[in-house]
């Protein structure tokens, strides 16, 4: 698999965010010709202080309001059940404050988790969407249902709210909680969390690692850029990275999707009936008959996704439905639809036709009923707030956006008018939603590299809302801007078949935090990753596998651009048999 082109970007778009000179230094960088320090392995200790933390510790703008000891025992994470080992649980908040804008309350909340037989690692789970809540610190951060999360490897895990206490996006109206959200929340967090690690055990963590999926990707990559020098381990699921972006390019795709939509009770487009879930099946078995055999497995999935790009075309390989048989059976798809999908795949445009957010893949994953969420429903019950309230400048004014539907937000929406405003300031608001949501000169990981930091970072490749090809033009740059050598710190790894984080007919359960701390901690660098579906017996079962498949199929999971190809002989549903070329 080659290597992508750069992604469609307006040069404006990019020197309007960053500064030409920030753009050009990011390119500036010297091929290396030394590999990076190798950093040193953690060492265990037990825990000494839980219950009078709070008393013994004086830790800035920080107040514990809890600590106990929780006794070895299950806990169960979104239906996933984990044996977690006796640990003590710290709950607490950061920088408590009245708004002068919006006269909200707002604090970092957080808490930790902090095993009696600790590794020496502190983890900082990084949550996913808005968000808003302080989830368990289970430190279950990749492939989904993890069947071994960060507390049960004996890492001190940290999870936290990012500065705001609904999972609501209008917090937007508070500058102090936008930047939180975008970046400081982790800046903040960081130190603290070593600190409160080091009055716990008597020493400080000797690694730290941050990781997370989708948003908490974004929060991953942010922290590769902005704290590099505070964590030695990145982990990135489906990263958001161009998080402002991808939202106004949802909003592109429920106006796209209109035009084929059945009116409902309301009057207004039921976006939901314009391509139904028999008709993405028919997609995804038509992509399966021209790319399955592509990697030399017929076996169900499409590993070489570039190839498959090439041999699979829309128009051509799926049934057109004619005036005498509109059917939506699941045997066809109109002319119109076609266009739709075509311009939804191929991404965002403005009047001019010029691209504003990278378009994404056709793989058999956009049968996913996830995908069909991210491409259906979130649009109008999530993007249309985010965009109004955090990746616009100014905000909308809350009666405004209640006077309307999030329907009504999104076929509104100018990309000629509006999406500039993700680039604007104000003397209130005076970093925009593009600076503070993205990782500065993303692709100039040189602090991370020179102080013998790693990185792994995995995709979906049917992933509904954060393209795959974003992440993978993103690596590309990485690449050129270390001079071919950035697999020396740095690694992507596809999966095929993958929604958004977890689901489609993929193998998406795999743990990457191990093989980042081998590599990290050993210099045992990662060639790939076996990943596991969740079929029956599974600790969460994926009810979206094909039957053809082995309950238990696995597959590597190669360092991107390398794909995943069947030596020719054994065990189809055996990661042994294939081999990453």
């Amino acid at each position: 698999m080659k290597p992508l082109l750069p992604r469609t970007l307006p040069l404006s778009a990019i020197t309007t965010a960053m500064g030409t000179a920030a753009l050009l230094a990011g390119c500036a960088s010297a091929p290396h010709t030394t590999p990076p320090p190798l950093l040193g392995a953690a060492t265990p200790a037990t825990l000494k202080n839980c219950t009078t933390l709070a008393q013994s510790l004086a830790l800035p703008d920080t107040r514990i309001t809890s600590a106990e000891t929780v006794a070895a025992g299950p806990i169960t994470l979104q239906g996933n059940t984990t044996q977690a080992p006796a640990h003590c649980l710290v709950k607490g908040k950061m920088k408590e404050r009245t708004s002068p804008v919006d006269g909200a309350s707002y604090a970092i909340g957080f808490e930790m988790r902090l095993p009696q037989n600790w590794n020496g690692r502190f983890l900082h789970q990084a949550n996913g969407g808005l968000d808003g809540n302080v989830v368990t610190a289970l430190g279950a951060v990749s492939g989904a249902a993890p069947v071994a999360p960060g507390l049960v490897q004996g890492f001190a895990v940290l999870s936290s709210d990012a500065g705001h206490g609904a999972p609501t996006p209008f917090f937007g109206l508070d500058p102090q909680a936008r930047l939180d959200y975008g970046y400081q929340a982790v800046g903040t967090l960081t130190p603290m969390a070593k600190d409160l690690i080091k009055g716990a055990y008597g020493k400080a963590p000797d690694r730290s690692y941050i990781a997370g999926c989708s948003n908490g990707g974004r929060h991953a990559m942010v922290a590769a850029s902005r704290y590099a020098d505070q964590y030695d381990g990145i982990l990135a699921g489906n990263p958001g990275f161009s998080l402002p972006k991808a939202a106004t390019a949802q909003l592109w795709k429920a106006q796209q999707y209109a035009k084929v939509s059945t009116p409902g009770a309301n009057g207004q487009p039921d976006l939901t009936k314009a391509v139904s879930p028999a008709e993405f099946q028919l997609i995804g078995r038509k992509i399966l008959e021209r790319c399955d055999a592509l990697d030399g497995a017929t076996d169900g999935q499409v590993n070489d996704v570039q190839a498959c790009q090439a041999a699979f075309n829309l128009q051509r390989d799926v049934p057109t439905c004619t005036a005498a048989n509109p059917a939506r059976d699941g045997s066809c798809i109109s002319a119109d639809q076609k266009n739709v999908l075509a311009s939804i795949f191929a991404g965002p445009k403005n009047s001019k036709g010029e691209a504003l957010y990278t378009g994404t893949w056709f793989d058999p994953g956009v049968a996913g009923s996830n995908f069909a969420f991210w491409h259906f429903n979130a649009p109008t019950t999530r993007d249309a707030g985010a965009v109004a309230f955090l990746f616009t400048t100014p905000p909308s004014t809350l009666d405004a956006f209640k006077a309307t539907t999030g329907l009504q937000y999104a076929m509104n929406f100018s990309m000629d008018a509006d999406y500039p405003k993700m680039f604007a300031t104000t003397p209130v608001y005076t970093e925009s939603s593009w600076s503070y949501m993205t990782p500065p000169n993303d692709a100039n990981l040189g602090a991370l590299r020179n102080r013998g930091a790693k990185m792994m970072v995995y995709h979906g490749v049917a992933d509904g809302v954060f393209s795959p090809i974003d992440t993978a033009n993103w690596m590309d740059r990485v690449q050129a801007n270390h001079g071919g050598k950035a697999d020396d710190f740095a690694r992507l790894y596809l999966v095929p078949g993958m929604n958004h984080c977890s689901g489609g007919p993929a193998t998406d359960q795999f743990d990457m935090l191990a093989p980042l701390v081998a590599w990290v901690e050993q210099g045992k660098a990662p060639d790939s990753v076996t990943a596991k579906a969740r079929g029956a017996g599974a600790n969460v079962v994926n009810n979206e596998l094909p039957a053809s498949w082995s309950a238990n199929r696995t597959r590597p999971l190669c360092v991107y651009p390398k794909v995943a190809r069947y030596n020719g002989t054994g065990d189809m549903e055996s990661a042994s048999s294939f081999s990453c070329k």
